[in-house]
């Protein structure tokens, strides 16, 4: 395999960097929205019992229900994230497309050892 020229490497590198940087900082985003919701409800639950439009152990059973609701789907998510996707159309046209490069690659090789 050829080698890569200098300034490609650094590129990606650089490119790997950056995106692990943004992903890092999209997920400081989602557990602070997670927290934030979180402290949202409990706060209009709270408001909601000062009030007297709801009795504090109702209050307390919601809360514990939206927990639970956000622990299922996290817990469904992680499955899904495990279970491999179907291969779509487009990528069973990619990887024949690849398999036939890699074989007229090969028959030029072959033709060329025989020469």
């Amino acid at each position: 395999m050829p080698e890569q020229p200098e300034s490609k490497k650094h590129f990606e590198e650089f490119d790997r960097k950056k995106l692990m940087e943004m992903s890092r900082k999209v997920l400081l985003a989602g557990i602070g929205a997670a927290s934030l919701a979180r402290e949202e409800a409990e706060h209009f639950l709270k408001m909601l019992v000062e009030r007297g439009e709801m009795a504090e152990k109702d209050a307390r059973d919601m809360m514990r229900e939206i927990l639970d609701r956000r622990e299922q789907m996290r817990s469904e998510r992680k499955a899904e994230a495990h279970t491999p996707a179907a291969a779509t159309r487009a990528d069973i046209e990619e990887l024949s497309a690849k398999i036939n490069e890699l074989n007229r690659k090969i028959e030029e090789l072959r033709k060329a050892q025989k020469s």
